[in-house]
C-alpha cells in the first residue's frame, strides 16, 4: 500500500493519528527533502529509510516506488509541508500508480491555502487556488487575466523574494482590490495582513506567503441603463420576436417577464 501523508505546515503537533500510523507502518518513506522530513520523524521517534523524491527526479522516484509497492512494501509519501501534490511533487506518482493498478490512499491533514482561506475571512463558497505564479512576466500576466472576471476568492502562493512583484502583477491584472497576505501559518508569528493591491504589501518580507484576492464585482449590464421599452426594442432590432426580446430583457434585468409585459403594449395613438 502507498499512502500519501499530509504533514504539518508549521506546528509539528498538526499531524493526524492516521498519518503517524502510516509513517510508523511504512517500510520506506519517500520525501521531498530527506533532511526536512528527518526532523519530523525524529520528533515522533520514527526511524525509517528515506528516499528523495522531488520535482527533478520524480520520474525515476516513481519507478522505484512502483517497484517497491508491487513487491508488497508499505510506502509513505511526504513533502516538506502540507499535502503532497498541492504545489508539490506527487501528481506524477499518483498517475504511475493508477496506470499500473497499484493501490494507494491519502492520510489527509494540513494544507496551507485552506488554512489561509479560513484565517482571511474572505468568501469561501467559491474560490480558485492558483498556486505559485510561474513563467515569464508576460506569461504570468496572461494567466492572471483569464481569472479577471472570476467572482470567487483567488488564492496564490508566493515566496518572500517574489511577493512584491507578484502583488504588482495582481494589481495590473485585476485592478485595485482588497487582498490579504497570510504567513507563518500555525507558527508563533502567524499573521494576516489586509491591504489594497494598489498600495502593495508593506513591511519586511519574510516567510512563505499565501496571497488572497477578493473576486471580481458583478458588472452592470449596459443594456440595463436603457429604458424598459428601449431594452426590449434592442433585441427586436437584432431579429428576435417580441416574446423572445421580452424574455431576454427580463433575464438581463433580473425581473419576471410579467413586469416588463406592459412595455410591449402600444399606447393609443402610436
Amino acid at each position: 500500500m502507498v499512502t500519501f501523508v499530509a504533514t504539518p505546515i508549521g506546528n509539528l503537533g498538526d499531524i493526524t493519528l492516521r498519518a503517524l500510523d502510516a509513517l510508523r507502518e511504512a517500510d520506506v518513506v519517500f520525501c521531498e527533502d530527506t533532511r526536512h522530513s528527518l526532523k519530523l520523524l525524529n520528533y515522533y521517534e520514527i526511524k525509517k529509510p528515506l528516499v528523495s523524491c522531488h520535482k527533478f527526479n520524480e520520474l525515476a522516484a516513481a519507478e522505484k516506488l512502483a517497484e517497491l509497492a508491487a513487491a508488497g512494501k508499505n510506502i509513505a509519501v511526504v513533502t516538506d509541508a502540507g499535502t503532497p501534490v498541492i504545489s508539490d511533487p506527487g501528481n506524477l506518482l499518483v498517475n504511475v500508480l493508477r496506470e499500473r493498478g497499484i493501490q494507494y490512499t491519502l492520510a489527509p491533514g494540513a494544507c496551507a491555502f485552506v488554512a489561509a482561506l479560513v484565517l482571511s475571512g474572505f468568501p469561501a463558497d467559491k474560490f480558485a487556488f492558483l498556486g505559485f505564479l510561474r513563467g515569464k512576466r508576460g506569461e504570468k500576466l496572461a494567466f492572471l487575466r483569464d481569472y479577471a472576471d472570476f467572482a470567487g476568492t483567488l488564492i496564490f502562493y508566493s515566496a518572500p523574494q517574489d511577493v512584491e512583484a507578484d502583488v504588482a502583477l495582481l494589481h495590473e491584472a485585476f485592478g485595485d482590490r482588497e487582498a490579504c497576505a497570510v504567513r507563518e501559518i500555525t507558527k508563533v508569528h502567524e499573521s494576516c495582513e489586509y491591504f489594497a493591491l494598489a498600495g502593495g504589501l508593506s513591511g519586511e518580507k519574510r516567510g512563505e506567503y499565501v496571497l488572497l484576492v477578493k473576486g471580481a464585482e458583478k458588472r452592470e449590464n449596459p443594456l440595463n441603463l436603457l429604458s424598459e421599452r428601449e431594452h426590449i426594442a434592442h433585441y427586436v432590432a437584432r431579429g428576435m420576436s417580441e416574446k423572445e426580446a421580452l424574455k431576454a430583457a427580463a433575464k438581463d434585468r433580473g425581473v419576471s417577464k410579467s413586469e416588463l409585459y406592459k412595455f410591449t403594449i402600444k399606447e393609443k395613438g402610436e
